[in-house]
């Protein structure tokens, strides 16, 4: 009897080890797969800020980068976020008595209120150095369209009863005009002030020259409550509100 009962123990234990060996990961089976696991890492430490002052997309990700961008991710990477926004902002409205009057949000506009996708496509998702005179061409077209899911939150924050401070690091005497007509040409009516970068700022840091905007509005009365951008260089330094909110952008760096 003792020798039937070891042959099934066996046969079980045999079955159990097909079974967890089935369950292991696959090897990987080609060198995209190998690109495809550095470029989301890649990716993962540019969104969390670990990966810092790069220049451009590596060329081995380039397809990744296209695929996020295009492929659906990136916007339901959006929804994601403005979830959490809006859980946030009906927090502060059922719970906060101060007036509205100096109740604050800020979003920046480059690729949080505008979109410069298309023009990024021409420069390889990225993976091209950054071109100032052929970005600057572009934003004087002003044909950079609204991000939606920003939009809808652009509305939402102006419903609720906040000022709304558009502040991007953009050239306030060659791009003012344009930037302006874009944003009312793509819904984006309604906000307390667009703030641009002045000839006394050139020069500077964008965390530096937005750090000194926002104290600004500190120092006139406002509480900034929450603050949106693309990039680290938007939610770091000085005076950032009481929360910030991360936008997905795997296409370029801005100090």
């Amino acid at each position: 009897m003792r020798t039937v009962w070891e042959i099934l123990l066996m046969i079980i234990l045999g079955i159990c080890l097909k079974t967890i060996g089935a369950m292991k990961p696959a090897p990987y089976s080609s060198y995209s797969d190998l690109t495809h696991c550095y470029c989301l890492s890649w990716r993962l430490g540019v969104e969390s800020n670990n990966v810092r002052a790069w220049r451009t997309v590596p060329t081995q990700c380039l397809r990744y980068v296209q695929y996020y961008m295009l492929g659906g991710q990136y916007e339901s990477d959006l929804d994601l976020i403005m979830e959490q926004i809006y859980s946030y902002i009906d927090d502060i409205v059922l719970t906060n008595t101060n007036t509205t009057d100096t109740q604050a949000w800020i979003l920046d506009v480059d690729d949080t209120c505008i979109s410069n996708l298309l023009y990024y496509t021409g420069k390889r998702f990225g993976c091209d150095p950054y071109d100032p005179m052929g970005f600057k061409t572009w934003a004087i077209r002003g044909e950079c369209p609204a991000i939606p899911a920003v939009l809808r939150l652009f509305r939402k924050l102006l419903q609720s009863g906040f000022k709304v401070f558009l502040l991007t690091g953009r050239d306030e005497e060659t791009l003012g005009q344009p930037t302006i007509r874009n944003l009312h040409n793509q819904g984006f009516v309604g906000y307390e002030r667009l703030i641009l970068r002045t000839r006394d700022y050139k020069g500077q840091t964008a965390v530096s020259f937005k750090s000194a905007m926002r104290k600004q509005l500190v120092e006139q009365g406002y509480t900034i409550w929450g603050s949106v951008g693309d990039q680290w260089s938007d939610l770091v330094g000085d005076c950032l509100g009481e929360r910030t909110f991360k936008l997905p952008n795997p296409m370029y760096f801005v100090p």
